[in-house]
């Protein structure tokens, strides 16, 4: 909960200082740009984009958090959504605000094209890497029965030694789940490390509308 409330106002925090009191000098790009090539950009309008940005994902944190709280548990993958999209959204948008890429009619300057490789290549870069992680997160939980134990298949999975397996039971509910420390949740599939409230940190591999859980 606290986590998610502390990000959110980091953002809205960000977003005041440079739309509102217009700190330019935190927009990363910008503050390494030359005085020559700073007088070309449109500071009033790249600040309003920036505070946008930060806002909307600030304010999307602030209602997790909130929900989080009331001991609700919201989908994460909504969030992860909005901070994508918003985030290609805002690399690309942004260089209409650079008077060095594009002209008053935006008209992209010739030879300016070299200065948007590092932009959209890190926008396909991204959408394949976030693509690539929802695919493998979003496949069932492979499991095998080796002669020196079990093994779980696939992302944060491993092998657990039989000599370590103390209890195998079936339970019908998951314990509560404060946190994803290092983990991925696809919807109701949960991968990875979680902090719960009655066992502390737990591996899982589950599917929260399929009970009973192993």
């Amino acid at each position: 909960m606290w986590l998610y409330l502390m990000m959110g106002a980091f953002f809205i925090v960000i977003g005041l200082a440079i739309h509102v009191f217009k700190w330019y000098f935190l927009i990363a790009g910008y503050n390494t740009m030359s005085k020559e090539k700073k007088a070309n950009v449109d500071t009033e309008g790249l600040g309003r984009l920036m505070g946008a940005y930060s806002y909307v994902n600030g304010g999307v944190l602030i209602i997790t958090g909130i929900l989080h709280a009331f001991s609700l548990r919201p989908v994460l993958t909504p969030v992860i959504v909005i901070f994508g999209i918003s985030t290609v959204y805002l690399l690309i948008r942004a260089q209409k605000y650079d008077g060095n890429i594009y002209d008053k009619n935006g008209k992209l300057i010739e030879g300016a094209w070299k200065q948007l490789a590092l932009p959209v290549g890190t926008v396909v870069i991204t959408l394949i890497f976030v693509a690539f992680l929802m695919f493998f997160s979003s496949q069932e939980t492979k499991v095998t029965f080796l002669e020196e134990g079990l093994q779980i298949h696939g992302m944060y999975g491993e092998t657990y030694r039989w000599e370590s397996i103390e209890e195998v039971r079936l339970i019908e509910s998951l314990p509560n789940i404060e946190l994803r420390t290092n983990g991925s949740a696809l919807g109701s599939s949960l991968k990875g490390h979680f902090r719960t409230t009655e066992y502390g940190s737990v591996k899982l591999f589950v599917d929260t509308k399929k009970p009973p859980f192993k």
